[in-house]
């Protein structure tokens, strides 16, 4: 069994995740934190799953990621038939991963099945995947099919990686070892028991009824905390003298928070409530406004540390790079209009 030092100085300046971390991911079944018991997943309560990610996260940034995205594919368990989903997950070492954009089509044939072509970005995982999950449009004779409102019908597909081609396209300056990239498919043949539709569920789960905007920004959050947590361990290694009690304690205490939250969702679905969108607004706003502070935080102490902390080949440098590129996802990145400032020109 790898140590927590072993794993981290496997993935430093690593641009995929090794064999060796990945097969203690798979005798851990990591990667199926979210799967239900009953399809040989861990079935993990939200708090339990989020602080497995916290601390993952804290080994490395790209593996945290890699696992939170990856474990949050395979939640589509749930939304599979359960003959289906019992047959994938008899395997430990089953893996989804893909894309939420509707890159393609999936053209219905006579017989049921569907031709899916296309073109999908951001897989996280992709070179671990077992399989793939798509959201395509639906064409009969290559025309799109629409609803009784007159829209275009989307539905999400589970395709084996054998059917994917993947285009290892990752450009970004950090999560190198995420194995982020676009995939293709060309002419996949599909049984209809392989498409699923994201918020009706097969399982009878608390975990089923968490709004997907909240599962997503608490198992994000706590990537971006861990992350934080392992910059200021590596900072004070090149600065002993940095005084960051402040640091660490908003990190400790909002993870707490993240806490706190996952128990009281859980607690109100579990006593038949409803989450009201000002719960779900709440949280959101927490954690846009933690993640903001976060990364304050951070560049106030890399500015603090030195060249040590600009070379390449450091931890607290591929840190700040993991942080960084983490924070340019979609979820928490705030959308600003027009410049608050203006330059002035003098003449």
């Amino acid at each position: 069994m790898l140590s927590h030092k072993e794993i981290r100085n496997e993935m430093l300046a690593a641009s995929v995740v090794s064999p060796g971390i990945m097969n203690v991911i798979h005798e851990q079944r990591l990667l199926q934190i979210w799967v239900p018991k009953k399809y040989g997943g861990l079935g993990f309560r939200l708090k339990d799953g989020l602080s497995v990610l916290f601390d993952w996260s804290k080994i490395d940034g790209s593996l945290g990621w890699m696992l939170t995205l990856c474990s949050g594919a395979n939640f589509f368990s749930r939304n599979l038939k359960p003959n289906i989903a019992s047959t994938l997950f008899a395997n430990p070492k089953t893996c989804f991963g893909g894309s939420g954009m509707i890159g393609g089509t999936a053209e219905k044939q006579i017989d049921g099945t569907f031709i899916i072509n296309g073109l999908w970005h951001f897989a996280t995982g992709a070179p671990h995947l077992s399989h793939f999950t798509l959201n395509a449009q639906l064409t009969e004779n290559g025309n799109p099919l629409l609803d009784e409102s007159g829209s275009e019908i989307i539905l999400s597909f589970v395709i084996s990686k054998d059917q994917a081609e993947i285009i290892p396209n990752w450009k970004s300056m950090g999560m190198k070892a995420t194995g982020t990239y676009s995939f293709k498919v060309n002419d996949a043949k599909v049984s209809e028991d392989y498409s699923f539709i994201y918020d009706e569920f097969f399982t009878d789960d608390v975990l089923d009824k968490i709004p997907f905007r909240i599962f997503a920004d608490l198992t994000l959050l706590v990537n971006y905390l861990g992350m934080a947590a392992h910059f200021s361990e590596e900072a004070i290694k090149i600065r002993p003298n940095l005084d960051l009690k402040l640091f660490n304690k908003m990190i400790n205490d909002n993870l707490e928070k993240a806490f706190q939250f996952a128990d009281e969702i859980e607690n109100l679905l579990n006593d038949f409530k409803l989450i009201s969108s000002d719960k779900q607004t709440g949280i959101h706003g927490f954690s846009t406004d933690l993640v903001k502070k976060l990364s304050h935080q951070i560049l106030e102490i890399y500015f603090q540390l030195g060249l040590r902390a600009t070379h390449t080949d450091s931890e607290v440098y591929q840190i700040f790079c993991d942080y960084f590129t983490a924070t340019q996802h979609s979820n928490f990145r705030r959308e600003f209009g027009e410049p608050k400032f203006k330059i002035s020109h003098r003449s």
